[in-house]
């Protein structure tokens, strides 16, 4: 081998010890799965049957350490107070372990709302509608006797006095002042009597006033869970179906009027955190 040959040789050899690291390293790193946005969607009022699916998603979310932060997309009146508490304690389940993200396309309402403020970040569009903080109940039926019918009790029948219902419903209202002042904090620009009035803000507003943190898309707030859980080169995936879940029905949550028109009333009284928007005026 003459000394042209042997240079080359040499050159060779330095360059497979270069590559082969590189080589190896990047089969590596294709073998370890990429940082994963989880996207939650509501699309729907908050019920027993969208609550479970919010639920299975957020434990799905918890138990895969693939998925680094979540993002809830929301377009919800809100729903029932007992549905959306118990999403709610999800929530924090998942807040203790990985960032989480709302982002409001249409509506942020009443009890969707109230999970908003167990999130880390709301973004929101500048017609979006956020807030109607507050509670509606339906107050039992007076108590009358009927004579063929016994029970054990005067309110075995109605399960509660009148004013009870009333004092119930007060009880919700503070809770869901509290979790307001403790998710927003010092970023809220406004009072308990404007936090409590029940009133709808567009997103715009709804940023200027603290209820919302900022004016921005879903890709937004991808981006923003990514920062807060501190991943690059991440995807997002959306979670219903990696979660296991099927489209499912059951029997709906509002009214539907002769004509099949859903109108924006619950089929079932009872105590909600619900917006629900004015009818059209027949002229």
């Amino acid at each position: 081998m003459n000394q042209t040959d042997l240079t080359w040789e040499r050159i060779r050899i330095w360059l497979l010890w270069i590559a082969l690291p590189l080589v190896m390293g990047l089969i590596a790193a294709s073998a370890i799965p990429r940082p994963v946005i989880g996207i939650i969607q509501l699309n729907d009022a908050i019920y027993p049957l969208t609550a479970r699916e919010m639920i299975t998603q957020i434990n799905y979310a918890i138990d895969n350490p693939e998925i680094r932060a979540v993002v809830l997309a929301f377009d919800s009146p809100g729903g029932t107070v007992v549905d959306t508490e118990a999403v709610y304690m999800e929530l924090s389940r998942l807040r203790a372990k990985k960032p989480v993200v709302t982002v409001v396309n249409g509506m942020s309402a009443s009890g969707a709302y109230y999970l908003s403020v167990n999130t880390d970040y709301i973004y929101a569009k500048p017609s979006s509608l956020v807030g109607n903080i507050g509670v509606i109940g339906y107050l039992p039926s007076t108590p009358v006797i009927f004579e063929d019918i016994i029970s054990t009790g005067p309110y075995k029948l109605w399960g509660s006095p009148r004013d009870a219902e009333m004092r119930q419903i007060e009880l919700i209202k503070e809770g869901f002042l509290q979790a307001v002042l403790l998710g927003r904090g010092k970023r809220l620009n406004i009072g308990k009597e404007v936090i409590l009035s029940g009133k709808i803000w567009a997103g715009t507003e709804a940023v200027r006033l603290g209820i919302a943190d900022e004016l921005g898309t879903e890709n937004d707030a991808i981006k923003k869970a990514a920062k807060l859980a501190r991943v690059a080169n991440y995807r997002s995936v959306g979670l219903y179906h990696l979660a296991g879940l099927q489209s499912s029905t059951s029997a709906p949550f509002f009214i539907q009027s002769p004509e099949g028109i859903t109108l924006p009333y619950p089929t079932k009284p009872g105590m909600y955190l619900l917006f629900i928007p004015q009818l059209p005026v027949k002229q």
